[in-house]
């Protein structure tokens, strides 16, 4: 079983628990694990006995990693169906919009790296808990694919243009980091992970009191957590006010040449410019053309976008390209279809946005 579910019972009612169980992918989502979350929310959505939801990840070095592109490569580089991908990204959408609209509160408690498709699992949860070991990032830039999952919403949040540096970049935010910007709620030791759930176990979730959500935050916030000042040096504190000056600016071409020229003397800073330098640049305008679309866009609207836009991406070269060179050969040395951001047709990056989807030709059938 990719995941493990389990109904804990409380003094009333009962805690869903649900734990991605891939350790050996770092809890990379499959089609099958998307499948059986899906399933198992539709249940507890309307389950009387159920009054709040945890998700965690299984073993010790990830929540969730993201999706797992090595299917998704094996997929795209054989003869298979086109539309097992688009089929992928259809039903992860629809669980990821599911949990933002959950009608019971959901606790993520996330731990290791967080990335990708388990960002996008992470920030739709209602409370977001993170272990010091924490590492979160959408790296997507690196294989040909963009900030999905919600990422819109989400990175269109955080302030000033961090969320365009984090698109663009692939940039790694430690638990100081994701703190500062609003990406996690709080901080808590792993080895109160147990007695946190031990602590729920003994409430009365039901009535009034489950959906009293400023109840439950008191409670999580009761809890023993790290001394702050011993966590990780935020990097976003060091660095925040060089991204807001560095990525001013309406031009994408002449932001990316700013920020790969700035002589700034940190080991950090110089990993996320490795990582841009050798981004897709068809990837790097679907990041500055969804944050830009995505500013007056609800929920539901941002998720077909990226839906159209995951489509358009997976049916071109670069992507394949890009896990090939990332992950299967691992040369490091992806060729893109385009060598830069500036030989990048307008018409490419604008087919990436049509047709729209609405009510009548949505395939998540998103309410």
């Amino acid at each position: 079983m990719p995941i493990q579910v389990q109904e804990i019972p409380c003094q009333e009612g009962n805690i869903g628990l649900i734990t991605l169980d891939s350790p050996a992918t770092l809890n990379a989502l499959s089609a099958s694990m998307i499948r059986e979350i899906q399933a198992v929310l539709d249940q507890w959505s309307d389950a009387e006995h159920i009054s709040l939801v945890i998700f965690q990840g299984a073993g010790n070095r990830a929540f969730c990693a993201g999706g797992d592109i090595r299917e998704l490569y094996d997929v795209l580089a054989g003869e298979g169906d086109p539309d097992i991908p688009a089929s992928f990204f259809v039903n992860e959408y629809r669980m990821d919009y599911t949990i933002h609209r959950f009608p019971k509160p959901i606790i993520a408690i996330g731990h290791g790296v967080i990335m990708g498709g388990g960002l996008g699992i992470f920030s739709a949860c209602r409370y977001r808990l993170v272990t010091p070991d924490v590492k979160l990032a959408m790296p997507e830039v690196s294989i040909g694919l963009y900030p999905d999952v919600g990422a819109s919403w989400f990175l269109n949040r955080l302030p000033g243009r961090i969320g365009l540096f984090m698109g663009l970049t692939g940039a790694r935010l430690n638990v100081s980091d994701a703190l500062r910007v609003g990406l996690a709620d709080m901080a808590i030791q792993k080895d109160h992970i147990e007695p946190l759930i031990e602590r729920l176990k003994q409430e009365r979730w039901t009535g009034e009191a489950a959906a009293d959500d400023n109840r439950l935050f008191r409670l999580i916030k009761q809890l023993e957590h790290p001394d702050y000042r011993a966590l990780p040096v935020s990097e976003l504190a060091r660095h925040e006010q060089d991204i807001a000056r560095l990525s001013a600016g309406d031009e994408l071409p002449d932001i990316i040449e700013t920020l790969l020229a700035a002589d700034i003397d940190s080991d950090w800073w110089r990993e996320c410019m490795g990582s841009l330098r050798g981004g897709c640049p068809v990837s790097a305008w679907l990041v500055w053309t969804q944050l830009k679309k995505a500013q007056q866009m609800s929920l539901k609207d941002i998720f077909r976008m990226e839906l159209t836009m995951t489509t358009r991406c997976i049916r071109r070269p670069d992507v394949r390209e890009g896990i090939r060179a990332r992950l299967i050969d691992k040369d490091q040395a992806p060729v893109w279809t385009y060598p830069s951001v500036r030989d990048v047709p307008e018409t490419v990056v604008e087919e990436h946005f049509e047709p729209e989807l609405n009510d009548s030709n949505d395939p998540m059938k998103l309410d």
